[in-house]
């Protein structure tokens, strides 16, 4: 019994050994190895970048210039922002080129922004060989999306596309315009009864920030259409979603530490307590649908919108075994990157538009006399948005000026070897800052930093890249232009608006490109 006892004792410390051995040698193969191989294959490129520290790379560099560049307001309402919310890019891009390699901690990440080398790294040759996120980014958004589809990849992602596509085709969307309208309706009688609240002062009267207002809207839409919700409840979920959103922007500043995502801190803690708290909120939300389902209350089994697909495709997972499952905690997930990408991201284009137009009141008419010709005084149907052409280059322009997603990542998992001779070694981060080349005078002209709509009137443009591109493109994307045509042409129909003299021009990235003080304009009701 004794030697028996010694000898589990002895096996115990030599598999205690070998772990250790093991995470030690990952460790230094994350952290030294990697990082030193793939700087040695892009230095042989002539691919260079500013000098990195042990461990922290260039973060601290990064850190101090988005620090000094977002200190203050910008002295003017200027779309030139760039310099603001990527200094780094515009310092090491004048020094470097281009094509460049930075260091956030010791991952090593590439910008890239030639429009060709993009376009191929983003197709299909390569969808399933550079998706997904950096592992810092997989870590930092964990618990904020989970395994959601933006964090899926390969023959899983796949899966999961497969899955939830279907809720944003055309005939699925055709059935949404009317709970976007009844959903918009109810704003425009909110913005009415806030825009005719006695102020104390007569310059503040029929004032209102918008990005309120558009927050609370899109969050109703999502909630309703796609999770047979309340906004009440909906609006729980958003709460948290935004706490989660600022808490992980914060946390994901530490994630250069090794180790660091098994140190308990502050921020770890408070993340853990909210997603628990989010997670609670949508199991229970994902057991009342299939309560009603049980008692046939719905015309089918789950409802029509992107959750009863989920919860039938979880359900059918259970009678078929399919090899790449839907159990609920996947469900949750995907309920997580869908209400934040069908909230946060619309409600930032609207708010973004909004401010354009308070700012440009030539587009601001000429948009309004086309929805007057088009819908008339009805609200618009499925079939008026494609005639919407002028409202559509509207929307375009706000999305290349101001992209919700500043930075489209993906990470590499096997060499590529791109057609202009780029090899992209294994491990390799890549980024891609959409905000600098949707700004970039050498794509757009020399007014590329002006609010010039037209630009969009053969369509889109090369280059153009607010839903990403190629088999990973933005799931939602034809869902999110049909709600701003929806949204917006309510909205011109109903008020002229001019922005407010209070209004302070600060974009900020917190995950998403946001005002940092709102958007405060006036409102001038045109209908009784």
């Amino acid at each position: 019994m004794a030697l028996l006892t010694q000898a589990m004792a002895i096996s115990s410390l030599v598999l205690a050994a070998l772990l250790l051995l093991r995470a030690a040698w990952v460790t230094l193969s994350c952290y030294l190895l990697t990082p030193l191989r793939i700087r040695r294959i892009m230095a042989r490129q002539g691919v260079h970048g500013p000098p990195p520290r042990l461990l922290v790379g260039n973060l601290r560099d990064v850190s101090a210039l988005a620090a000094q560049a977002t200190a203050d307001d910008m002295p003017s309402l200027t779309h030139d922002i760039v310099a603001r919310l990527m200094p780094h890019y515009v310092l090491w891009s004048k020094t470097y080129g281009k094509l460049f390699v930075y260091w956030y901690g010791s991952e090593p990440r590439l910008c890239l922004t030639d429009a060709a080398m993009i376009k191929e790294f983003l197709s299909s040759k390569y969808a399933a060989n550079a998706t997904g996120k950096s592992w810092m980014q997989r870590e930092g958004t964990k618990h904020f999306i989970g395994r959601g589809l933006l964090m899926a990849n390969g023959a899983r992602w796949s899966h999961q596309r497969h899955v939830v596509a279907p809720a944003f085709m055309a005939d699925k969307l055709k059935g949404r315009v009317g709970h976007m309208v009844e959903c918009t309706k109810q704003t425009i009688r909110a913005l009415r009864e806030a825009a005719a609240t006695p102020s104390a002062s007569p310059a503040r009267r029929r004032e209102v920030d918008v990005a309120a207002y558009m927050t609370r809207l899109t969050g109703d839409i999502i909630s309703r259409t796609e999770f047979d919700t309340s906004y009440e409840t909906g609006k729980r979920i958003f709460h948290l979603l935004e706490d989660l959103q600022r808490l992980t922007a914060r946390s994901s500043r530490h994630l250069w530490i090794p180790g660091s995502q098994y140190f308990p801190s502050k921020y770890r803690r408070e993340i853990g307590r909210l997603n628990g708290e989010l997670e609670a909120v949508l199991t229970e939300s994902i057991g009342r649908s299939r309560e009603i389902a049980d008692e046939g209350r719905t015309t089918s089994a789950y409802g029509r919108g992107l959750l009863a697909m989920l919860l039938s495709e979880m359900e059918g997972n259970k009678k078929d075994g399919a090899k790449f499952s839907y159990n609920l905690q996947l469900v949750i997930d995907e309920c997580k990157t869908f209400f934040f990408a069908g909230h946060d991201t619309s409600a930032l284009l609207l708010t973004w538009a909004l401010m354009l137009l308070a700012t440009h009141h030539e587009w601001q008419d000429k948009a309004r006399a086309e929805v007057t010709r088009v819908c008339g005084d009805g609200p618009p149907s499925y079939d008026d948005l494609s005639k919407l052409t002028v409202l559509q280059m509207i929307i375009h322009e706000t999305l290349r000026l101001y992209p919700p997603a500043t930075l489209l990542p993906r990470m590499v998992f096997e060499d590529i070897h791109l057609t202009g001779g780029l090899h992209l070694p294994a491990g390799l981060s890549v980024w891609i800052p959409v905000l600098a080349i949707h700004h970039d005078e050498s794509i757009w002209g020399p007014d590329a930093h002006e609010f010039k709509p037209e630009r969009f009137a053969a369509g889109r443009r090369p280059a153009f890249l607010p839903f990403a591109s190629g088999p990973r493109n933005c799931v939602g994307q034809a869902y999110a232009l049909v709600e701003a045509k929806v949204v917006l042409a309510m909205l011109l129909s109903h008020f002229r608006f001019a922005i407010s003299d209070d209004y302070r021009h600060a974009p900020v990235n917190v995950l998403t490109l946001r005002p940092k003080h709102g958007v405060p304009v006036h409102l001038r009701p045109l209908r009784p």
